[in-house]
C-alpha cells in the first residue's frame, strides 16, 4: 500500500479552491502528522481504523470551527464507533457490557448495547428503591417531606445501605415497591430486586429497565426530587471525584454501582443538541481491575456528552 505522500499532494488542490485555503493549510498539517511519510499502512485510505480516524476527524472539525465558525459535529453514528472502540478493547473480552443512551423528551436511541441483558447492578438497585418510595408518598401528601427528602440523598447521593434498605422496609418491601414501579412503567418481569441497597449479587436487571424508569421520573411530578437526590459529576456525593474539569462538571447527575468485578453508572446528563439525556452503562467482568471498568465508563460517558443532532440522526 503505498504512503499517503505518493498520492497528489493535497496543498494541490487546496491551490486551486482559494477560499479554503487556511483550511487547507490546516489539514495539510494533520495528515501528516497522523501518517508520517515513511510510514505504510495496511489500511485503505478510505476505510480508516477507528483509532486513526477519530484523531483526525477531531482535528478536521476544529479546522473548520476556527476558519469558518462552524459548530463541530460528531453525529450519533461517530458515538457508536467511538463507544464500541471502548467495548472492544482486549481487556474487555471477558465483559458483559449493557448500555442504553436515550434523550428524554424524544424516543430516540443514541446508543444501545445488550439494552435487555439482565446485569447485576450493584447499587444502581437503590434507583428503584427511591423511584418507588417517591411514586408512593407523593400519591398520599401534596409534596415530599422533608425527612423523606433527607433520606433518599443519603440513599442516593452517598450511597448508604442501610438506609437504602431501611427505606425498602418503609415502603412496604419488594411487593409494594413492584406495584409501584409498574405505576411507572416498568414490568415486574424486566428485573429481579432481592434488597433495597444493590448489595446482593442476586439482583439482576437490564439498563433498558433503568432507562424506562430514569424517563418516568424525569416527567414525575415529584421528579425533581429524584434528581436532586442524585450525586452530581465532580460536586458531591459518589461522583465527586469524577469528571472534575470536563465539560461534565456539574452536569451529570448519575448514580454509581460497585461490588467487586461490577460497575455501573445511570442518570441525566446535560447535552446542547438534546437536552437532557437519559443513560445507563452496567458492566460485569469478575477478576477486572474496578479502576479499569470506571475509567472505560468514564471514557464512554465523555463520548455521550458531546454527541450532535445531525441531518442523518433526524
Amino acid at each position: 500500500m503505498p504512503s499517503l505522500n505518493s498520492f497528489i499532494p493535497f496543498t494541490k488542490i487546496c491551490r486551486a479552491i482559494a477560499p479554503v485555503a487556511a483550511l487547507c493549510s490546516v489539514f495539510g498539517t494533520v495528515l501528516s502528522q497522523a501518517a508520517p511519510s515513511h510510514a505504510v499502512t495496511q489500511r485503505s485510505l478510505l476505510t480508516p481504523s477507528l483509532i486513526q480516524s477519530i484523531p483526525i476527524t477531531t482535528a478536521v472539525a476544529k479546522a473548520v470551527n476556527r476558519v469558518r465558525g462552524v459548530k463541530p459535529k460528531f453525529c450519533s453514528h461517530m458515538l457508536a464507533l467511538a463507544i464500541d472502540e471502548i467495548l472492544e478493547d482486549p481487556r474487555f473480552e471477558t465483559a458483559q457490557w449493557g448500555i442504553v443512551v436515550e434523550p428524554v423528551a424524544e424516543p430516540t436511541v443514541l446508543y444501545q448495547h445488550n439494552r435487555d441483558r439482565a446485569l447485576i447492578p450493584a447499587s444502581n438497585t437503590k434507583l428503584l428503591t427511591t423511584a418507588a418510595a417517591i411514586n408512593l408518598i407523593s400519591n398520599r401528601v401534596p409534596e415530599i417531606p422533608v425527612p423523606l427528602n433527607q433520606q433518599l440523598i443519603e440513599v442516593n447521593r452517598y450511597s448508604n445501605n442501610s438506609e437504602a434498605d431501611a427505606l425498602l422496609r418503609q415502603v412496604g418491601g419488594q411487593r409494594r415497591v413492584n406495584q409501584e414501579l409498574m405505576r411507572l412503567g416498568l414490568r415486574p418481569e424486566s428485573y429481579i430486586q432481592v434488597d433495597g441497597s444493590g448489595l446482593s449479587r442476586s439482583n439482576r436487571m437490564p439498563p433498558s429497565t433503568l432507562i424506562t424508569l430514569l424517563k418516568a421520573m424525569k416527567r414525575h411530578r415529584e421528579g425533581v426530587v429524584f434528581y436532586n437526590s442524585l450525586p452530581i459529576a465532580g460536586v458531591n456525593g459518589t461522583l465527586r471525584n469524577r469528571f472534575q474539569n470536563t465539560r461534565l462538571h456539574g452536569k451529570l447527575h448519575g448514580k454509581t454501582g460497585t461490588l467487586r468485578g461490577v460497575r455501573a453508572l445511570s442518570g441525566y446528563l446535560d447535552n446542547a443538541d438534546y437536552g437532557t439525556i437519559a443513560f445507563s452503562i452496567l458492566v460485569n467482568q469478575p477478576g477486572q481491575s474496578g479502576q479499569v471498568l470506571t475509567q472505560a465508563i468514564d471514557q464512554i460517558v465523555l463520548q455521550m456528552a458531546q454527541v450532535n443532532r445531525c441531518n442523518l440522526d433526524s
